[in-house]
């Protein structure tokens, strides 16, 4: 059997995107397979799978122990993606391997990823202008004298019905193609709690898609098409590369975690519009170069300094707030 270090090197750098940012399995591992390695779609989704199955703990027992999970967000998604997961299995293997379904199915996705990727663009708008009100300037000229400032985010309200919902779709659609346990779920939950910390976002999706992907590698490993040297490739280089990820995510101040998140909605949405590697590339630079330019324009027009001294900021129960925005 033949091992492919290559692959192995692909993975570890996929892995620890998925650490990091808790999404970019399915949406970046199995195009990865396909484009570069030549592994047959379905074959891809197995493995990849499979793979995930024995990954996802590995980055979610890292966010658990920092205690940044939301359990009760996880077993209510679990209640419709475990079962969704398996379903879609047997959905893909009704289907088919016909191109027009598979099409319709990967520009959904790339919908779904870009609105998310937007939606966190509004996100971090927010909490510029939230730290322009807390910035000592601002503060002299709104605060009332006395007036605490706030350190604790809103109480997380669960909203089960919608929280399962979003479980079954998301677990529907892997079980399909593989992608969406983090891209997909993750878009529910910013819909459903936007108040939730970016790092708790990350914690609660890798810790929810753990019984989701086993659910879906089940359905695979009994009617897909597994393929064993490709899942060995795939997990020596994803399970050091997730934990790698995991560790700096679960101690990453929000705000870059929810940069991070936006950019890796906007490449897998790229991807899922059949982008090759020479366009996603140039639109992802120009991407970064406009959102540089405009988060430039706003802290000036907000009054916030550029590079953000040290000096400047907020005394220290405004910088623990500052660290989730």
């Amino acid at each position: 059997m033949h091992f492919d270090y290559a692959m192995a090197l692909g993975s570890f750098l996929v892995a620890i995107v998925i650490g990091l940012t808790g999404m970019g399995g399915g949406a970046l591992m199995t195009p990865m397979l396909v484009t570069f390695f030549g592994v047959s779609p379905l074959t891809a989704v197995s493995s990849d799978l499979v793979a995930a199955a024995v990954m996802k703990p590995v980055g979610s027992a890292v966010h658990y122990r920092r205690g940044t999970i939301d359990m009760r967000l996880v077993g209510w998604l679990c209640v419709g993606s475990v079962p969704a997961a398996f379903c879609g299995v047997l959905v893909a293997r009704a289907l088919g391997d016909g191109e027009e379904v598979q099409d319709v199915i990967r520009n959904a996705m790339g919908v779904a990823l870009l609105i998310a990727a937007a939606g966190l663009a509004v996100r971090i708008y927010q909490a510029m202008v939230d730290r322009a009100a807390r910035h000592p300037k601002a503060r002299r000229r709104t605060a009332e004298p006395g007036e605490p400032a706030a350190v604790e985010p809103p109480e997380i309200k669960v909203r089960p019905i919608p929280t399962a919902l979003v479980g079954a779709i998301g677990g529907l659609v892997v079980g399909i193609t593989s992608v969406g346990s983090g891209s997909l779920i993750i878009v529910g939950l910013l819909a459903l709690y936007p108040t939730l910390k970016a790092n708790q976002l990350v914690g609660t999706d890798l810790l929810q898609a753990v019984p989701l992907v086993f659910s879906a590698a089940l359905g695979h490993l009994l009617f897909g098409d597994f393929h064993l040297e490709v899942t060995l490739a795939l997990l020596a280089g994803s399970i050091p590369g997730v934990y790698l990820g995991s560790r700096i995510s679960s101690r990453a101040p929000g705000g870059l975690i929810r940069r991070l998140l936006a950019l890796v909605l906007l490449a897998s949405a790229l991807k899922m519009f059949g982008l090759g590697p020479t366009a996603m590339a140039w639109s992802l630079l120009g991407a970064i170069a406009a959102a540089v330019a405009v988060w430039l324009f706003v802290r000036h027009r907000h009054g916030l300094p550029l590079l953000r001294p040290a000096r400047d900021e907020p005394q220290r129960a405004g910088a623990v707030a500052d660290r989730d925005s």
